[in-house]
């Protein structure tokens, strides 16, 4: 039996041999060449933000004159990116390199839009504004909110998704927290709400996860809580599965541990939040480093950024069930990462991973593809950018057999431009993202 058992243990291996010979020949033989697009935001200009629908990819920003905030958006097609029309416009919009707004077409062809507008004179009293157009964005609805509580505190970090019929949405919401009585601000950077940073400031009290719920009438169906107590300022990612909606955040224990957790909404209710992996990462600050969420059918994918041993991670997991288990998590990073992850699913069910890694004395936007055995293409770097915040979050998105990047260039003087590229997909599929 010893004698069977190992000459069975040196078959398999034989066996197995070729494939993980050919998983290596696969990963290496991965490559992709992100050619740049000409940008159709104009300079000074930040906060890109990509979606996809059946029509091909979406890319919205924010562009800046003085004190005024213009939210844009241009749609990819064949022949490049659309003229950029706008959505709305404000002085008195919360403006910050880690709370984006976002444009998403729903099934309906009907498109939704979200920023973020100063409700007080508090540094974080901000609401989360809602508007939809039936015309591709020519003409846009009277703007309103998800959320129903009044208070003048932070409610940002939206991510919306088709619901049903209609539009469904979770965001941060502060209405839990108490603002400092004597923090007012006065400056003008300040009343049209142009954030630096997003950490370090905030109220005391719990932050939540709220979710919001319309019809394709626009009539506000529910709105409630998804969990109680979350990190106060990293971005919410949400997708959508052949099962229902997941959505993904950073929690926040009384210990102060801040791992990322998800939450299934499926049969109109919200399943308990579970932690994807127990990093145990212990922060008394918010990292401002959100997790990304991507689905097709059944199958998902998470990233996520952590710090272990004062080194800074980024990591993703697998589900083959709809978000209700997820496997091992694999490490996306070279050694360095600044996280600020983005993750898509590729048609041949292997996820695609970009994040920020500090190599060579830079920082770099990378990308790699990551298949669920584990196995790594080589990382290509899709551009050099600025370490600091006002790099942002670096998109990706994968639609009409492309994939599509979306950054943010800091050039000389401090001024900021959107950059796209694109880069021709090894293999042909459909968009992941929901």
């Amino acid at each position: 039996m010893w004698r069977y058992s190992v000459f069975a243990i040196l078959a398999a291996a034989a066996l197995a041999a070729p494939t993980r010979d050919a998983l290596r020949a696969e990963q290496a033989a991965w490559q992709i060449t992100p050619e740049a697009l000409p940008s159709p935001a104009l300079p000074n200009s930040a906060q890109p933000q990509l979606s996809v629908s059946d029509r091909g990819v979406l890319l919205s920003w924010i562009e800046r004159s003085g004190d005024l905030a213009t939210l844009r958006f241009a749609e990819r097609t064949a022949a490049g990116w659309s003229a950029p029309r706008t959505i709305a416009a404000g002085r008195d919009w919360f403006v910050n390199w880690a709370d984006v707004p976002s444009v998403l077409r729903l099934p309906s062809g009907v498109l939704v839009a979200h920023w973020l507008q100063k409700s007080g004179p508090d540094t974080y009293a901000y609401d989360v504004r809602l508007s939809h157009s039936s015309d591709d964005g020519k003409t846009w609805s009277q703007s309103f909110t998800p959320h129903q509580d009044g208070t003048k505190t932070e409610h940002g970090f939206a991510s919306m998704f088709p619901l049903g019929d209609g539009l469904g949405l979770v965001w941060l919401d502060g209405r839990g927290m108490k603002p400092p009585s004597t923090r007012v601000e006065t400056s003008s950077s300040a009343r049209s709400g142009q954030a630096g940073g997003h950490e370090g400031d905030h109220d005391t009290g719990a932050m939540s996860v709220r979710f919001a719920r319309y019809d394709r009438n626009w009539q506000l169906l529910e709105e409630g809580a998804v969990d109680e107590r979350v990190c106060e300022c990293c971005p919410t990612a949400a997708t959508v599965t052949s099962e229902g909606v997941i959505a993904a955040f950073r929690d926040r224990s009384a210990g102060e541990i801040r791992d990322i957790y998800t939450s299934r909404f499926v049969g109109g209710r919200w399943a308990a939040p579970a932690p994807v992996f127990n990093d145990a990462w212990t922060i008394a600050a918010c990292p401002v480093n959100g997790p990304a969420l991507s689905a097709r059918g059944r199958d998902v994918t998470l990233a996520w950024f952590t710090v272990k041993q004062e080194q800074g991670q980024a990591y993703l997991a697998f589900s083959p069930d709809a978000g209700r288990t997820y496997g091992a998590p694999i490490r996306v990073d070279d050694g360095g990462s600044l996280g600020r992850v983005d993750v898509e699913l590729l048609p041949d069910g292997a996820a695609l991973a970009t994040w920020i890694e500090f190599a060579d004395q830079r920082a770099q936007f990378r990308a790699r593809r990551i298949d669920r055995s584990g196995a790594r293409s080589p990382a290509i770097t899709v551009a050099g950018i600025a370490g600091n915040r006002a790099s942002g979050y670096p998109r990706a998105a994968i639609g009409r057999g492309e994939i599509v990047f979306a950054w943010t260039e800091s050039a000389d003087r401090g001024s900021l431009q959107v950059r796209t590229a694109a880069a021709a997909l090894p293999a042909a599929g459909t968009p992941s993202r929901q």
